[in-house]
């Protein structure tokens, strides 16, 4: 899921994507995808589900509960057999399709664990997030992070991305030395990190992480792959930390709210996307303010006021 509010600066991203609903494409040998007809401000043209191997495969991110998407992945394999079926993370427009492909083919389902919050959450805070979250999900299998998930002709390795949600997984498959990031990662547009759901030292540990890793190509949740995806990355890295620098330049006229520091720096934002800004200002500030860089009180969260520490 996207935050498109946040302006690009130097980040690179790539808004083609001429992939239509419904229609199988092989990226490459052993490799599908099938986008879902789900497109909207944080979800761009829809989720994107992958098929690896050929004969026996695995499904990654069924998508939404969508029926004609769940047929369109069924009519990909048809003849063949689906072993495995892999979920990045517990959004609306990922997991909960997968019932419907379990139910078709007896497939097991992997996946981190059931949707979490990444810390407590206050009872004056409005628990959404723009995808919302699908606390129906609980897989087979739950994944620790480093384990290995083998199917025929192909092994794919967990890799625990949280920040964008708490059990968010990252899946490097290693014969095509590929990273399927899930929604940690897009190229068209900045990853909206909401708390409670979303955690930002967590998404930024997370980002060192992938940029530390060999896996060059990325295939995103949403939009098209990403080439050399580390360096994407860091890109991303200098984005959020500059991002960090826009509010403490604000905070630094003196004490404000998150409304206010929302209309300083998301200057002519599209009125869809004012919330996920809200919430994106309010995951730096949560990471600002466990780092004794900036100070709160009265309620910490939309309404809580904000001020230089010290």
């Amino acid at each position: 899921m996207s935050d498109e509010s946040e302006p690009s600066d130097d980040v690179p991203f790539n808004r083609e994507f001429g992939l239509q609903p419904g229609i199988v494409e092989e990226i490459r040998p052993g490799l599908r995808r099938v986008l879902c007809n789900n497109p909207s401000p944080f979800t761009f043209t829809g989720t994107v589900s992958y098929i690896v191997g050929r004969g026996k495969v695995a499904i990654i991110d069924p998508g939404p509960a969508d029926e004609a998407h769940a047929n369109a992945l069924l009519d990909a394999v048809k003849g063949e057999t689906v072993t495995h079926i892999l979920v990045t993370h517990t959004h609306k427009d990922h997991s909960p399709g997968t019932p419907l492909i379990k139910q078709a083919t007896g497939a097991t389902v992997y996946a981190e664990g059931p949707h979490r919050a990444s810390r407590p959450y206050f009872e004056s805070e409005t628990v959404s997030t723009e995808s919302g979250a699908d606390r129906n999900f609980k897989p087979d299998v739950e994944l620790r992070d480093g384990d290995m998930i083998e199917g025929d002709g192909w092994t794919i390795e967990s890799v625990a991305t949280p920040g964008h949600t708490a059990n968010h997984m990252a899946f490097a498959w290693r014969e095509g030395d590929a990273l399927f990031v899930g929604d940690h990662i897009m190229g068209w547009s900045t990853t909206i990190v909401a708390p409670p759901d979303g955690s930002m030292p967590d998404y930024m540990a997370s980002l060192d992480r992938l940029i530390g890793r060999d896996e060059q190509l990325y295939l995103s949740g949403h939009g098209a792959e990403i080439p050399e995806g580390p360096r994407y990355s860091r890109f991303l890295k200098r984005h959020r930390l500059a991002r960090e620098a826009s509010i403490l330049h604000r905070l630094g006229k003196g004490e404000t709210d998150i409304p206010s520091m929302v209309r300083a720096i998301y200057i002519g934002i599209d009125p869809r996307l004012v919330s996920a800004a809200g919430y994106s200002v309010l995951a730096h500030l949560e990471d600002l303010v466990m780092r004794g860089v900036v100070a709160t009180e009265g309620d910490p969260v939309i309404s809580g006021r904000y001020r230089l520490a010290g």
